[in-house]
Parts: C-alpha cells; structure tokens; sequence
C-alpha cells in the first residue's frame, strides 16, 4: 500500500516538473521570438493589372507599436530590412504606437529611413486614434510618408497606373470607403490599406481588387500551439463573414469573392510583450496578371 501511494506521489511530482519545464521553455521562447522577423512573400494575381505593373512590389509593415517594449533602433533595422526588398512601393497599415505620444516621433523617424521608388503610404489605426492621431499623421507626412484619409492616388508607371487607397480607421468609427474610392472605377486595378480586415465585406461589394490590413497581430500567440486546439475566444476571431471568404480573418491571404486580403501579423506587440507560434512579419507582394 504505502508503495503504491509513493509510486504515485513520485508521478505527480514527475509531471509537475515537465509541466514547469516545459512551461519555462515556452515563455523563453515567447520573449525571444518577438524579435525574429520574418519576411513573407506572397505573389497576387489581378486581372485588371495593367501589363507595365508586371512583379510590381509592394512592401508592407503593420502594427508597429513603439513602445518600451520595442526601440527605435529595433524600427530602424526592420525598415532597413524592408528597404533591401527594393520595393516599388511600401505600405504602412496602421498602429504605429501603443498608448503615449512620447514615442510619436521617434517611430515616424525611423518609419522616415523607409525607401521605395513610388513612395512611402499609410493609414491610422485605432492605438494611433486613442493615442494622438493628428500628432501622429503630422509626424509621418514630416518624414515624406503620404497619410491616406478616405481618399486615394494614382500610382503611375509606364503611361499606366493602378489606384492605391486608404481609410481612416474602422473601429473609431472613421472611414470612409465610398468617399475613399470616389473618382475610380471597377475596371481599375484598385488597392485598399485599411488597418482592420473587417473592411473586407464592404471593399468585396465595392470590387475592390486588394485590401492590405494589419490590427490582428496574426493572434499574437498561438494558443492551437498551446493547446492543441482553438478556444473559443480565438474562433470568433476565424470565424468567417460569410461562406465565401476562402482562408482566416486572423493572418494572411484570403478572398471574398474576387476581392484578395492580406492581413500582415505586425511588428510589436499589445497587451503582453510576447509571441508564440506567430513571428513578427515584414511581407513582400508582388503583383501579378
């Protein structure tokens, strides 16, 4: 008898400890990956494309959140990184600082270094309306960093062009689409930058072509990593719109309709400093016919 409840006393404490161990593995390796960017390429195919836009690059960066947690310097050497993508055109998809205006200028200094032949764009995000936004769009437009609010522009190559758009952000309650997309038309080549993916339903009825978001952070952390399994908090987050959207509202391509997505998974970090499972992500599309 007494060997038996010894047996299963040594048992118990035998799990607990791989429970710790591997428990103190998993947070080791959730604040280390949070510096372990990723560059992604991801090819897109439109069929409104015009020939002159043939491998046209666009680099995008998402949800930067300077912050303690992620310096100024760290944003340097991820913009450096995009820049030797040579892309044609970068976009920026809102969610440049956390929660105080004092990293304000710093992130738009170092978002500043980013280079690319057509120009440098971007849209607000929600942290970016809570914090300051008006502080936040001077700070960029100062660094040559053009602010798309509800409206869009003619990227022009070749004697041809495609339409670049953006909306003010969605949670605040602030975009705009119909005003963003006015003067465009459906035969057009039309991308959207728009923080938050829940525009996709609004952008597939319109017949816009791509829609480039952020705001998910890819989850953060991976809990089917975790777990095993999805909870039930983050299968609201895949759930989809409708029964036609092919792929997650969490990360990565999808597609409504013949509207594409693509949801980068961010640069920081909100919440807790960490990531599991879901590396920070610089993507690089290239467009194609």
């Amino acid at each position: 008898m007494k060997k038996t409840v010894l047996s299963r006393l040594t048992k118990r404490r035998a799990e607990r400890t791989r429970w710790r161990q591997t428990f103190a593995a998993i947070l080791r390796s959730a604040m280390i990956e949070p510096r372990q960017i990723e560059i992604t390429h991801q090819r897109i195919a439109i069929a409104s494309l015009p020939g002159a836009f043939q491998g046209f690059r666009i680099v995008q960066l998402s949800d930067i959140h300077h912050s303690p947690f992620l310096s100024e310097e760290e944003i340097v050497e991820a913009a450096h990184r995009a820049n030797e993508l040579n892309p044609d055109l970068i976009a920026l998809t809102g969610d440049y600082v956390s929660h105080s205006r004092n990293y304000i200028p710093g992130c738009a200094r170092a978002l500043g270094t980013l280079r690319a032949r057509h120009g440098v764009y971007a849209v607000l995000g929600n942290h970016d309306h809570w914090t300051d936004c008006g502080m936040m769009a001077a700070a960029l437009t100062e660094q040559g960093i053009r602010v798309l609010c509800n409206e869009n522009v003619r990227i022009e190559l070749d004697q041809s062009y495609i339409r670049l758009a953006g909306i003010d952000d969605v949670m605040v309650k602030c975009d705009d689409l119909a005003t963003a997309l006015l003067g465009t038309h459906q035969d057009e080549t039309r991308i959207l930058l728009a923080h938050n993916p829940v525009i996709i339903r609004e952008a597939a009825r319109l017949g816009v072509d791509l829609v480039l978001s952020g705001h998910t952070h890819g989850g953060q952390i991976n809990w089917r990593l975790l777990t095993g399994r999805e909870d039930r908090k983050t299968a609201r987050w895949l759930r989809r719109p409708n029964r036609r959207l092919k792929g997650s509202m969490l990360r990565g391509h999808a597609q409504l309709g013949s509207t594409q997505l693509y949801i980068n998974r961010g640069l920081g970090t909100v919440v807790v400093p960490l990531r599991y499972g879901c590396p920070p992500e610089i993507t690089m599309i290239e467009l194609t016919r």
